[in-house]
């Protein structure tokens, strides 16, 4: 998708933002008009929070979670080292020295295929468990999580129930049928400025007291409130405003401010955009925010590819790690699923030829993902990739295999009714007949 896209899903934010400063901050005050519908019980819930890493644009299997040192340079380029990790038997890239230390709290799944080489449809197969085609658009994990265990869940908190540090993804609509109330929020701004701008809750130009005259200000004006303050439509509204200010001066506002943080922590989170996000995102499962995805962009490497390696992964490296290990610390891993992936793994024979120059092309065929927390087993490796890491040769996992899993360890049945406005028989997640099913072996 081009600038055009990412300009329209950047409104998209502003509205989302405003929305949420008047209808979600106050719980959503008209939802009267939307229809609601019964949920039935699913599983017994081991995760409460699910914090998504998307690597955005397709990250390199073989240069993370599936090494091929073997293969030759024509494979493996100049990154032809590999590390042991702190579980026996399971090696890592050698640019993951970090994550290579916290392996014992993650499974990698070397086994991810769906066979899609394009953006939009990829990202949309494997954060729906959806084929693409049809006349339904389905909704990603993100927003069955934010219907099932958000709005429609008992969630009070006064950020929403789904947010993405810091911009839409843009590939797809991620609410789908279910409809824009149940679309992410996404922050914007940037948490490793000097103040986190979240769109619609912090400006880094206005001051907080500022913010608060004029909010006097704007009290002092609104001579209709002052005429009829008991008016039930004012009512309504002072609820509103009341809780949108909690946002901006409040509480919750102060969940987003990185400042309290302790400062060798955010060091070793990595003072950049992604080791930021992760620290963010850690304080938002904390605060009980269901579903967090941190969109990381820059994986779409068909050109300088290495160059661009030897600088990303150090970087998510550090914040992945940490985040993996503070999740820990503070007893939180055992309640929160932390999900690394991207729509596609890329191509593991290097393109050399000109114009290319040594990058490396989409690759839907076989890829990694990554698994951690709320109930998957750590320290695992589930299936396997040919010595080459091009083909898929043991326990094939599709991505509806994956977001099954997530959900039954987030107490929703995968196989349950997926509420929808036109009631259809709709399940939240599709069977596929070609793997070998749910994550069993890691859960």
């Amino acid at each position: 998708m081009g600038t055009m896209d990412d300009q329209r899903e950047d409104r998209m934010s502003r509205r989302d933002a405003l929305r949420w400063m008047l209808w979600g901050a106050a719980g959503l005050a008209f939802a009267h008009r939307i229809p609601a519908f019964a949920q039935p019980a699913g599983p017994e819930a081991r995760a409460k929070s699910v914090i998504q890493i998307w690597m955005w644009g397709g990250p390199a299997h073989t240069d993370t979670f599936d090494p091929k040192p073997d293969a030759g340079y024509d494979y493996t380029g100049p990154l032809d080292g590999v590390l042991d990790t702190n579980v026996p038997g399971i090696q890592v890239g050698e640019l993951l020295p970090q994550l290579a230390q916290q392996a014992d709290k993650y499974s990698i799944i070397r086994s991810m295929t769906h066979g899609i080489n394009g953006h939009e449809t990829a990202a949309y197969i494997t954060q729906t468990g959806h084929r693409p085609g049809g006349r339904l658009v389905y909704p990603s994990l993100g927003a069955i999580v934010s219907k099932f265990k958000g709005y429609d869940g008992g969630y009070t908190g006064l950020v929403p129930p789904y947010i993405v540090l810091t911009k839409p993804q843009g590939r797809f609509d991620e609410a789908g049928f279910l409809g824009p109330r149940y679309k992410p929020f996404a922050t914007g701004g940037d948490p490793n400025a000097k103040r986190f701008a979240v769109e619609g809750v912090v400006s880094g130009d206005v001051s907080d007291e500022r913010q608060a005259g004029r909010r006097e200000l704007l009290h002092s004006l609104d001579s209709l409130k002052q005429a009829m303050p008991e008016h039930p439509e004012s009512v309504q509204l002072d609820t509103c405003e009341a809780k949108a200010y909690e946002m901006i001066l409040g509480d919750a506002g102060k969940l987003f401010d990185l400042s309290q943080e302790d400062d060798e922590l955010r060091q070793r989170y990595g003072r950049n955009t992604f080791g930021q996000s992760c620290l963010m995102a850690r304080r938002l499962v904390e605060a009980g925010v269901p579903f967090v995805t941190i969109n990381y962009p820059g994986w779409d490497t068909h050109k300088q590819h290495f160059e661009t390696m030897r600088w990303k992964l150090p970087q998510m490296d550090a914040g992945m790690a940490t985040l993996l290990q503070d999740l820990a610390d503070r007893d939180l891993l055992d309640s929160t699923i932390v999900w690394w992936s991207g729509e596609f793994g890329r191509t593991p024979k290097v393109a050399w030829e000109a114009p290319w120059n040594g990058g490396r092309h989409h690759f839907g065929q076989c890829f990694s993902a990554v698994v951690a927390g709320g109930g998957f087993k750590g320290g695992q490796v589930v299936g396997a990739s040919d010595a080459t890491g091009e083909h898929v040769t043991e326990r094939p996992v599709y991505p509806c295999d994956l977001l099954g899993s997530i959900c039954q360890l987030m107490g929703i049945d995968p196989d349950g009714p997926l509420p929808n406005p036109r009631g259809l028989d709709l399940k939240v997640m599709p069977a596929s007949d070609e793997s070998a099913g749910r994550l069993t072996e890691i859960m």
